[in-house]
């Protein structure tokens, strides 16, 4: 299945509707009652998919991000594979739906993209044991750009400013239930041309791994983001730049680069 979040187009500036869950079928959105993780059924109302703004698919409470998770991504950054998973949260207030612009920051001279697979997590999730199914806890996937500044990033040594502007985490263009996340391909382009690609298998440490390792550091809750690293071959962007992230089994996600705002 495949579930988005959206706006009916010609909805009111001035007094918009509140988000809707729906559920993509055949070109259609079904409405449905409310958010895909909690128990959902069917709504009355279709609408043509040409006919709704797709938003990004979750709100979640928190954005846990792996880093250095591919290792040539690792090697081209100068850097070792962690012996563990390394993590780092970014803000929601970082996220932006399909098609919402990456607002380049004046703190910056270096904004460069990161493609990803994401992870929405569906269920309560706690202190897994080695027993659990890390999947089955799991709504399902999507397409993440993990946006970096990266001379901050190496300026500050930690990496919340880097990576915690507003509009520095597309993601969408919604949640794919029916994944095998083992070995996907991910890719990323800019203006058409291919700058990333690299099959999930390549991870240093699997999506299983990770989200067992992640519920025996903090509890995560249904909504909740887990962008799972980045291939090698991340860069630049400037304005006026088309920046799109593909999942093999899920779909493209599509972001146009501006200027900053000064």
């Amino acid at each position: 299945m495949k579930f988005c979040r959206f706006l009916p187009l010609g909805s009111s500036a001035s007094q918009p509707p509140a988000p809707f869950y729906g559920l993509i079928e055949d070109e259609q959105i079904r409405e449905i009652s409310g958010p895909p993780w909690n128990p959902w059924s069917h709504g009355s109302r279709n609408w043509p998919a040409a006919d709704v703004r797709l938003l990004a698919p979750v709100e979640p409470g928190k954005i846990v991000c792996v880093g250095r998770n591919y290792a040539a991504h690792a090697a081209e950054l100068g850097n070792e594979v962690p012996k563990e998973p390394l993590i780092f949260l970014k803000p929601p207030s970082a996220i932006v739906g399909p098609g919402e612009p990456i607002v380049l920051t004046p703190q910056s001279q270096r904004v460069e993209h990161e493609g990803e697979l994401a992870l929405i997590v569906g269920r309560h999730c706690s202190q897994l044991k080695d027993s659990d199914d890390p999947l089955a806890y799991l709504l399902g996937y999507s397409c993440l750009n993990d946006v970096t500044a990266r001379d901050l990033q190496k300026s500050d040594v930690q990496f919340t400013r880097a990576k915690g502007f507003d509009t520095f985490c597309p993601v969408g263009p919604h949640i794919e239930t029916e994944l095998d996340p083992s070995d996907v391909l991910v890719e990323l382009r800019v203006n058409g041309t291919l700058r990333q690609s690299g099959r999930t298998s390549l991870m240093t440490y699997p999506v299983a791994f990770l989200v067992r390792w992640i519920s025996r550091v903090m509890t995560l809750n249904p909504g909740d983001l887990i962008a799972t690293g980045t291939p090698a071959g991340v860069g630049p962007l400037i304005a006026g730049d088309v920046v799109e992230v593909s999942v093999g089994g899920v779909g493209v996600l599509r972001n146009p680069v501006q200027a900053p705002h000064i």
